[in-house]
């Protein structure tokens, strides 16, 4: 089994603001995404870019996974902030308003060209009708490794914008969208991020949508106010009832009796060594987290 990076709360923090990126090393998020892109203001985008990569490169933040967005290739500051960005190689660089494999593929040659060190990643926002439609032919641009594609990210906001659907309890006109996403991340070994919570007064809300994300099969889900960090981790990390059951799967499956057999009974109900997979997968889950904490 790969190993696994809890991302159970992914924070965005505006790029241009120097105490909130101070705060970052203090926070309990799993990946921090330092964002130059919708939350920095037009004139105080060079400043945010040099500020940024200044606190990425000093290497600081403990075990938080450091990824930096970017802005679009098409505005003056997407080709300056990749290649900034990939000077002082974080964990990921979070590429906007990618909407065919074909653009994603040619962020993967920029950076090859650049002698960007393997340890960073492409993440990559779903945020575009086009996007949701083309998840699989964007997701399996994986296959080259030039693309480094690790992770997607939903950008609810802007599907909305884009399709003009509503927010409204339980997503349903999203729905579709999300799951399409989710599949074309799973075809590929890809993990997938769900999109934010607006509502910051609305705690009950947003813990609703991180279990409704959490059950859909998300990894985590993308923040916007350090407030929202520990519900997520507690939301999106394995409950203790389920570490137990998946203890009693994983070493039921372990003892020699069994290693032959493709299904077992425990407990009154049979077992299939998919299952023990899916057991296995939340224990090291478990125990990920609780190295981070």
């Amino acid at each position: 089994m790969a190993e696994i990076r809890p991302r159970r709360s992914v924070l965005y923090m505006p790029g241009s603001n120097a105490r909130v990126l101070e705060k970052a090393r203090t926070l309990p998020a799993d990946t921090l995404i330092f964002d130059l892109e919708d939350a920095v203001a037009p004139d105080a985008k060079e400043a945010a870019r040099a500020q940024v990569v200044a606190a990425v490169a000093r290497r600081d933040f403990g075990l938080r996974e450091l990824v930096v967005r970017i802005n679009a290739l098409d505005t003056p500051w997407g080709e300056a902030d990749l290649l900034a960005v990939a000077q002082a190689t974080p964990d990921a660089i979070l590429v906007p308003k990618v909407s065919s494999p074909e653009a994603l593929v040619a962020v993967g040659l920029r950076l090859r060209r650049l002698g960007l060190s393997e340890t960073t990643k492409l993440w990559v926002m779903i945020e575009t009708p086009l996007a949701v439609l083309q998840a699989k032919e964007i997701a399996s641009t994986a296959l080259d490794v030039d693309t480094r594609l690790e992770c997607f990210v939903l950008g609810t906001n802007d599907l909305a914008k884009e399709t003009r659907a509503r927010f409204v309890p339980g997503r349903a006109p999203m729905l579709p969208w999300l799951m399409n996403t989710l599949a074309a991340a799973r075809a590929y070994g890809l993990d997938v991020i769900d999109g934010v919570y607006n509502n910051l007064s609305d705690e009950s809300g947003f813990r609703a949508e991180c279990e409704q994300g959490r059950d859909l099969g998300f990894d985590g889900k993308t923040l916007i106010h350090p407030n929202q960090v520990v519900a997520a981790n507690e939301i999106f990390a394995p409950t203790l009832e389920e570490i137990e059951r998946a203890e009693i799967i994983a070493s039921a499956f372990e003892r020699p009796e069994n290693a032959g057999k493709g299904a077992i009974a425990i407990d009154g109900g049979m077992v299939e060594r998919l299952h023990a997979d899916m057991a296995r997968r939340t224990l090291a889950l478990a125990e990920a987290i609780a190295i981070r904490s």
